[in-house]
């Protein structure tokens, strides 16, 4: 039996969403999207919080995604300060699914992948 969860379609969703709000947060911040070495560190930020182990391959392939993704959900959640994206996370930089536009924005990831 492993000893982590396997990233099965609900942890893609959940990875995908993690990565398309780190596009945003640097978008809003700097005007410009994440470099590879800062979504391949999100991408691992996100799985040793979750335990979850995604293989690279997925990694990248949902890193490509969401940088395709970010410009559309920052427009369509419209997010566009420092302080509507501070309001997406709990506490450092876990994601706070109580927030609506949270859930939103992983309905739109989850769409968005089932959509492939």
């Amino acid at each position: 039996m492993p000893d982590h969860p396997a990233c099965d379609e609900t942890a893609k969703v959940q990875l995908l969403c993690y990565l398309v709000v780190g596009e945003i947060v640097a978008i809003v911040r700097t005007g410009e999207c994440l470099r590879t070495d800062h979504l391949v560190e999100s991408a691992r930020i996100w799985m040793q919080a979750t335990g979850v182990k995604c293989d690279w391959q997925d990694r990248l392939e949902l890193a490509q995604l969401a940088a395709k993704l970010a410009p559309r959900a920052l427009a369509t959640f419209n997010l566009t300060s420092e302080g509507s994206i501070v309001e997406l996370f709990s506490g450092g930089w876990t994601l706070d699914y109580r927030k609506p536009v949270v859930r939103e924005i992983n309905q739109f990831c989850a769409n968005e992948l089932v959509g492939r």
